[in-house]
C-alpha cells in the first residue's frame, strides 16, 4: 500500500498551528515555563526544594516541570522567576512597519 502524506510547514508557533486561541500568549507562557524548569534543574533542586523556594505546593512544581500551561498565569510565572532570583523586564515598543501585526516575544538572557 502506497499512501502519500501531505507535509505542512509550521508557522513557528505550534499553538497557532493547532488552532488554539491567543497562540502568542500560550507560546510566551510555555517559553517562560521552560526557562523556569531549566533554572530549577541547573540549581539541582528537588521538587520539594523548589516548592519551598517558590512558595508553592510540590504538586504545582510537578505541573510546572511537566508543562501544564493551564495551571500558571503569566503574572504567576513572573513571580516564580523573581523567587528564582531572576529579574523580569517588559519592553513595549512600536511594531516594525514591515510586520502586519504587532507581536509578543520572550527574549531570554543567557544562563546566569
Amino acid at each position: 500500500m502506497n499512501t502519500k502524506e501531505k507535509v505542512y510547514r509550521g508557522s513557528g508557533n505550534v499553538f497557532a498551528d493547532i488552532g488554539l486561541p491567543h497562540p502568542e500568549r500560550v507560546l510566551v507562557r510555555s517559553q517562560i515555563m521552560i526557562r523556569i524548569k531549566e533554572i530549577i534543574m541547573d540549581k539541582g533542586l528537588t521538587q520539594k526544594q523548589a516548592a519551598e523556594l517558590l512558595g508553592i505546593p510540590q504538586s504545582k512544581v510537578s505541573c510546572l516541570m511537566n508543562g501544564k500551561l493551564s495551571m500558571f498565569s503569566l503574572d504567576h510565572l513572573f513571580e516564580l522567576l523573581n523567587a528564582l532570583d531572576r529579574d523580569v523586564e517588559i519592553i513595549i515598543k512600536p511594531k516594525i512597519k514591515e510586520e502586519k501585526f504587532a507581536t509578543t516575544h520572550v527574549l531570554l538572557a543567557g544562563h546566569i
